[in-house]
């Protein structure tokens, strides 16, 4: 079959809609395309702002201290789960199973950790509003660390208490306090936080924030690296030239990614992610309870003493805008998740919010066959990419796994 081609001024072209024009063999990108693929630049990312509910959260004191406590196996149960022992530094800080597994086995996926910092909700469904709210969750979940606010507000005085009390002043008497209390957790836990008086329940609770900010601290200096998609952004932007910086294919699949194929509805900036919540239609997992996602979670985070604006935070009276004027309802949030971010993903399988899919391959005929959600209304609507063309996409998303997988800190 013959093909129309065009040959003037060295360029050899196709009048055939949506195939890649060339120039002396090169890929042509329109400005339009350049734009957007310059956005995607980790060399866009604007530096990190500080988080207005965490005084220390810059702080590199309170950063070694969060690092101490993120490989304490102390802060947990049976002193064996540490935040690293899903958080794994050489595997991005995610683990590469399914769901978490800590005192027992989690509902969900752990997420990567790098970049996080930008996002104004944490976990796959935004129940906390900040990275130290984040981090306390964990610590007295059942399945997760197993541990509880009198545990971890004594372990602080007995192994902290110098680099706390310079960060944080004066620890609490701890030699009065129970051994294990708390308002969650076990029902002798619960008895246990009941029976303290309001003041100490008030001192331990400013503790066991304060572990989350040191922790938070230590999170905010990790960050993604660049790969081989920023360096043939940045070449393409700065009109360098950008030949071997990506295969053919992965530039094919570049193409797609910012265009037909949709993607950066959703993961888009230097992230790539909007860090909004979305319906995808990921199918249930079997066996678990049924999951919401976004539409629980609003009330979970509006009720959450830790959050932006509770008395533990310490932002002023004009922040926490995200908190204040966020969505708290309406079918678009039904099994909403908020989408991770993209880079580093071919070597993170498996996928979605509880490991539904165990390949890229699968992710993408998924986005491709647009299936309905089962609860709620899935935003994706069918793509009708033949199968080249999701092997182009693939190929594109492993150019954004850096050369060395860590955790970029």
């Amino acid at each position: 079959m013959r093909l129309p081609l065009l040959f003037a001024a060295g360029v050899l072209g196709t009048l055939v809609a949506g195939w890649t024009f060339f120039d002396l063999g090169k890929p042509v990108w329109s400005p339009a395309e350049t734009k957007l693929i310059a956005s995607l630049s980790l060399s866009a990312l604007p530096k990190l702002p500080p988080d207005p509910s965490n005084a220390v959260g810059d702080d590199p004191a309170a950063a070694a201290l969060g690092r101490a406590l993120f490989f304490d196996t102390r802060l947990s149960g049976n002193g064996k789960v540490a935040c690293a022992s899903c958080h794994l530094p050489d595997r991005q800080f995610q683990d590469g199973t399914p769901r978490a597994t800590g005192m027992g086995k989690t509902n969900r996926r752990t997420m990567p950790i790098a970049g996080t910092a930008y996002s104004p909700w944490l976990f796959w469904d935004g129940r906390r509003d900040s990275q130290w709210a984040q981090a306390l969750g964990p610590l007295e979940s059942l399945v997760e660390h197993g541990a509880d606010r009198t545990q971890i507000t004594r372990l602080v005085a007995a192994n902290y208490a110098a680099v706390y009390e310079a960060l944080f002043g004066l620890l609490p008497e701890v030699t009065a306090l129970p051994e294990h209390a708390t308002p969650l957790g076990t029902d002798a836990a619960k008895v246990a936080w009941t029976a303290l008086p309001e003041q100490q329940r008030d001192a331990v609770n400013r503790v066991f924030a304060n572990v989350g900010k040191a922790i938070a601290a230590f999170e905010r200096t990790i960050n993604p690296r660049p790969t081989r998609f920023d360096a043939f952004a940045d070449a393409l932007v700065a009109g360098r030239d950008t030949n071997g910086l990506l295969t053919p294919e992965e530039a094919d699949g570049l193409r797609l990614f910012v265009g037909k194929a949709e993607c950066t509805k959703c993961h888009n900036g230097p992230l790539f992610t909007d860090q909004h919540f979305h319906n995808t239609g990921v199918p249930a997992s079997p066996g678990l309870p049924d999951d919401q996602g976004r539409i629980v979670a609003t009330a979970q985070v509006l009720s959450d003493p830790f959050n932006c604006l509770g008395a533990y935070s310490d932002a002023g009276p004009d922040d926490c805008a995200e908190l204040r004027y966020m969505d708290r309802d309406g079918e678009d949030l039904v099994r909403a998740y908020k989408p991770p971010s993209l880079r580093g993903v071919a070597a993170r399988p498996p996928y979605m919010h509880a490991g539904q899919f165990d390949s890229l391959a699968a992710v993408l005929r998924h986005y491709n066959e647009a299936p309905g959600a089962p609860g709620g209304h899935s935003e994706l609507k069918p793509l009708a990419m033949s199968q080249a063309e999701l092997t182009a996409l693939e190929a594109f998303l492993g150019t954004l796994t850096e050369t060395s997988v860590g955790g970029g800190q």
